[in-house]
């Protein structure tokens, strides 16, 4: 029997007072916190233990990504060799693994797929880690990468910084 007008079933009535009681958080985690928790499915270092250097340039930009201790050589070298990949597989145009951590509408993420060939990418070894770099001078794939960036910054929080 559906309720009537000014009634709530009891559902409604419990869902009500959880809120009250315990706040949205119950229902709700922060973008950080569904980044860290899934950055497993597409990184092999650990979140915790690293830092992403998002640097918007004018041809585009660099993402870097730090140990925040430079002695851990384990988690450098795991770093190292997934940004290499993941630099090969940007150039092809297959920006999976941020889709798949960030979600496929990702600001930028469509232009930048579409038009890998135009945009150089490389990867290159840093004290402490690696970097990408993306370089085009077809101004709105600039604008493609700094949105991309801008996104990838707000949802990882305080393990990014802007470069």
């Amino acid at each position: 029997m559906e309720p009537g007008p000014g009634k709530f079933s009891f559902g409604v009535m419990a869902t009500a007072v959880l809120l009250l009681v315990a706040g949205p958080a119950v229902f709700a985690q922060s973008t950080q916190e569904r980044v860290h928790r899934m950055s497993h499915t597409v990184m092999p270092f650990e979140m915790s233990k690293t830092i992403h250097v998002f640097k918007m340039t004018e041809t585009g930009g660099i993402l870097r990504v730090l140990v925040r201790d430079p002695d851990d050589t384990g988690q450098v070298a795991l770093i190292r060799g997934h940004l290499a990949h993941e630099a090969a597989k940007f150039q092809r145009g297959d920006y999976g693994d941020p889709g798949k951590l960030h979600g496929p509408d990702m600001p930028g993420l469509r232009e930048l797929e579409a038009n890998a060939s135009r945009i150089r990418t490389s990867c290159h070894e840093i004290p402490g880690g690696a970097e990408i770099r993306f370089e085009t001078e077809d101004i709105h794939l600039i604008t493609a990468i700094h949105r991309w960036f801008g996104a990838q910054l707000s949802e990882h929080g305080t393990d990014a910084w802007a470069g």
